[in-house]
């Protein structure tokens, strides 16, 4: 997420200069041909048309110039999708199964983080009435998914019924659980915290209320919160 963050003020950096290059240059052939004063040296033809039409030099420099803008930001867009779709070894695989409507987590623990175990629950969004102080309305749920931070996590996503996306914002994370299919991302926290998100698919009448609701663990509290799972 960090890198789609650099990428889009990357761009926006090209776009400012563009639009601010676009007006200017509106602003100068509106004054020359409708508000430039005549007389005292100032003609309403003083953009000479034989120096802007079939210009050779100009159509060359505004050919080239936004084709060299394109292939910077290729070059940087490209980087940034190999290195999204770059698959490596995983500590934690959690699998993501949408349902009507809620959210159905299963966890498979590599031992390189703490011993094998397997277990799973549900998620469902939390009612206005069971809110408590500091959750957010509509996005909060019974039960968080937990992860630890600075740990390889693979996600799978899939789904029981019809087409879902699980989606985290924060993470940059969108990908859809199709039916009878498994698909893949990479989730990586640097820091603690509580993340939230909402499945971004139209998956029916209460679309809206399946949200995610992720929690970013250190290692050793998230060992000892699959302990628990795993003796339940």
């Amino acid at each position: 997420m960090e890198a789609i963050v650099e990428i889009h003020a990357y761009i926006m950096f090209f776009l400012v200069v563009i639009v601010t290059f676009v007006f200017t240059a509106l602003g100068c052939v509106v004054y020359q041909f409708w508000w430039a004063p005549e007389g005292e040296g100032h003609r309403r033809d003083a953009l000479v048309a034989s120096k802007v039409v079939h210009s050779t030099w100009l159509e060359v420099v505004w050919t080239l110039v936004p084709v060299g803008v394109l292939v910077l930001i290729a070059l940087r867009s490209f980087a940034l999708l190999y290195s999204m779709e770059e698959k490596f070894d995983s500590d934690v695989t959690v699998k993501a199964v949408g349902h009507q409507w809620y959210w159905e987590y299963q966890y498979a623990v590599g031992t390189k983080l703490l011993r094998e175990v397997l277990f799973r629950f549900d998620s469902y969004m939390k009612a206005d009435s069971d809110l408590e102080v500091g959750q957010l309305r509509l996005l909060a749920t019974d039960t968080a998914v937990l992860l630890p931070r600075t740990t390889r996590i693979r996600l799978l996503t899939t789904s029981a019924d019809v087409i879902h996306s699980w989606a985290l914002p924060a993470a940059g994370v969108k990908m859809d659980a199709i039916p009878g299919r498994l698909n893949q991302v990479n989730l990586f926290f640097n820091r603690p915290g509580v993340f939230h998100g909402q499945c971004s698919e139209l998956c029916g009448v209460n679309h809206a209320f399946m949200p995610i609701t992720v929690k970013a663990l250190s290692a050793e509290r998230f060992r000892a919160w699959v302990d628990r799972q795993a003796d339940q």
